[in-house]
């Protein structure tokens, strides 16, 4: 994940793997992992919070089909942190 969300040139990125807390879900019997996202960048200056979950969504391309199930995104500028 770290590698493809390199393309958003992050300053600081965190990823916490949720996955346990969320035994016994759907998603969790599919395959599918439960992410919590940090991630600070240049790139979201000017923009609001759906375009900023959508870079971020791009940025993961095939990974949020079949690898994430769900992902919790805080998206900043280093302005804003």
């Amino acid at each position: 994940m770290n590698t493809l969300l390199a393309a958003l040139q992050p300053a600081k990125i965190e990823i916490i793997n949720d996955s346990h807390k969320h035994a016994g879900h759907v998603g969790a019997r599919g395959g599918g992992e439960h992410y919590r996202l940090l991630i600070v960048s240049t790139q979201f200056a000017s923009k609001p919070t759906l375009a900023r979950h959508r870079m971020v969504y791009s940025a993961l391309g095939d990974m949020m089909k079949h690898d994430i199930h769900a992902l919790a995104i805080a998206a900043y500028t280093p302005e804003e942190i």
